[in-house]
């Protein structure tokens, strides 16, 4: 569970330090008080997609340091070469530049693994939730969520690729004669060519410093001349003066025992001189400039380089490429029996895939049935007495009867009202019904989701009265298995909290400040009164707020036994 949290010039806060507790937590203030910055914060350090905008004016960096007490995460941090920990300590500083630092309990991450790692520890619902919801294209991936089928869909994704595979081989063999004999000239022209140049791995690089060698072979000969002079020809030579020096060295050894030592090494240098002087001789001899050579070297390392332009590739890509010619020739001439046996082959897989289907949309069924029931029972706990709910799973309209999916289309229906027929979400659901028809769906899937916190952002959102009391009641109930923070407005939902924080806004020296800080049970009973009937808090409002508080630690006594 999220346990604490660090934000340091965020947006309007300069500072705040905020620990969080099991159960039910919620988080209230004044509109524009710096709530939501809060769910941005915990966005950032689990990977969202940030901006500098988001860095306090005036400063040149902004962090966010996020404390998770789980083992959900230990393969993944195993995986990524982090030690286990009591604690995971993740931390994001963000620049003011834009530039972006990541950690993991001091190791540094990419965005992208930060991304990988808050999947595993948070669920944050937002109004983006609520439009996903609305859009149909995603209701398929909702059900499949709740289904427990995750190996069969993985078979049909395999079979799919199959039949995937086949089908693009047969639409690039497939071809009118005209296409097929012009792509067979430009092969047969390219395997004509690569093979007529006979190029050779490694064929470039030695003729450029052959024909260096050529070139400068004046110079070359002129130089190894004179050191062969030097070392041996000429009258006074090393070879000579050393070999003289090795025998007057090796007479004296014969008397002082401690130069024979230094008598050795004169008498392997001028082995080594000796050497080195039949070596430069016959690197010499074997220099003979011809014009002929020369010019042959030219036109080939010409020719090779043409191709290489043409082609855009080295020696040893251009004779793979022409493999890769001599392959697909050879394809193109047996063209017509190939494509008898992948379309055989694509009835193998177009069989496969429909039983597969089959199979996947029996589950599907039964999934919709079990999801229907349980999203109805959330609902009705949510004061929508008459709701219906319905999942429907119909043959999908294909060529072939699926897609990448299977065989299914998938919409989600609702009636809320008795006497209202079954329609799409989008249309029928109002902002209050919509809200609670998310909250009823995260608490079905929150039963098999190991992720231990959920936030939850103004999922309150166009719910008041008995309604909002009901949504207050089903975050309590959620909050048994799971940490639930939430940011509300309405204090129906705020008293029923095991915890509540006060976001507040203020002013000072001309710069905005937002701090946040623990309510006791006083100061929550103000706030409530606060969120009835605004800054003119009377003994009225007080009391409402009072008697919230009370009902909820009732219910919070009830639900616990």
């Amino acid at each position: 569970m999220l346990t604490q949290l660090h934000i340091e010039n965020i947006a309007v806060i300069e500072k705040a330090d905020i620990e969080f507790r099991k159960g039910l937590t919620v988080l209230t203030g004044e509109t524009g008080a710096g709530k939501s910055i809060i769910v941005d914060s915990l966005g950032a350090v689990l990977g969202a997609r940030t901006s500098r905008e988001l860095v306090r004016t005036g400063a040149d960096k902004g962090v966010v340091t996020a404390v998770f007490e789980t083992n959900n995460a230990d393969k993944w941090l195993e995986d990524n070469d982090i030690d286990l920990e009591d604690e995971i300590i993740i931390q994001r500083r963000i620049s003011a530049e834009g530039k972006n630092s990541c950690r993991v309990c001091g190791v540094p991450v990419s965005v992208s693994q930060l991304r990988e790692l808050g999947a595993l520890l948070l669920d944050i619902h937002g109004q983006n939730d609520g439009r996903q919801l609305m859009d149909e294209a995603n209701h398929l991936a909702y059900l499949d969520g709740y289904g427990n089928y995750g190996e069969t869909i993985d078979q049909f994704k395999s079979a799919y690729a199959d039949y995937k595979a086949c089908k693009k081989e047969i639409q690039r063999l497939s071809m009118d004669e005209i296409e097929k004999e012009r792509m067979a000239d430009s092969l047969q022209y390219q395997i004509d060519e690569l093979e007529k140049a006979q190029l050779k791995v490694g064929e470039e690089e030695e003729l450029t410093a052959k024909r260096d060698l050529l070139r400068n072979s004046e110079k070359l000969t002129e130089a190894l001349n004179g050191a062969y002079n030097v070392l041996y020809a000429a009258d006074q030579n090393a070879q000579s003066l050393t070999d003289e020096a090795s025998a007057l060295i090796g007479r004296a050894a014969v008397i002082a025992d401690d130069l024979r030592e230094t008598a050795d090494i004169i008498e392997n240098a001028s082995s080594l001189l000796f050497d080195a002087s039949e070596r430069i001789r016959d690197f010499r001899d074997s220099l003979e400039f011809s014009p002929e050579e020369y010019d042959n070297i030219e036109s080939r390392l010409s020719l090779i380089k043409k191709l290489r332009r043409k082609y855009n590739m080295d020696e040893e890509a251009m004779l793979a490429h022409l493999d890769d010619c001599r392959r697909k020739l050879s394809e193109l001439e047996y063209a017509d029996d190939m494509l008898i046996k992948l379309n055989k082959q694509l009835e193998k897989y177009v069989d496969n895939c429909k039983k597969i289907a089959a199979e996947l949309s029996e589950k599907r069924c039964a999934a919709a049935e079990s999801l229907e029931k349980r999203i109805v029972s959330e609902l009705k706990d949510l004061s929508m007495p008459s709701v219906r709910f319905s999942v429907s799973v119909e043959p999908l309209e294909s060529d072939v009867g699926f897609d990448s999916t299977g065989a299914d289309d998938v919409k989600f229906l609702i009636s809320a009202n008795a006497g209202e027929a079954l329609g799409r979400i989008s249309k029928i659901a109002s902002g209050g019904e919509l809200s609670r028809i998310m909250l009823a769906m995260k608490t079905v899937f929150s039963k098999n989701d190991p992720i231990e916190t959920m936030i939850f952002d103004e999922i309150d959102a166009g719910v008041s009265g008995i309604a909002a009391q009901r949504v207050g009641e089903k975050m309590s109930d959620l909050s048994r298995g799971k940490q639930v923070l939430c940011i509300t407005h309405l204090p129906q939902i705020a008293a029923i909290a095991d915890n509540h924080d006060l976001i507040e806004k203020t002013e000072r020296n001309g710069r905005t400040y937002t701090e946040v800080r623990e309510l006791d049970r006083k100061g929550r009973a103000l706030e409530l009164a606060r969120m009835h009937g605004g800054d003119n808090i009377s003994e009225l409002t007080l009391a409402s707020a009072e008697e919230q508080l009370f009902a909820a630690d009732k219910y919070r006594l009830t639900r616990n036994n």
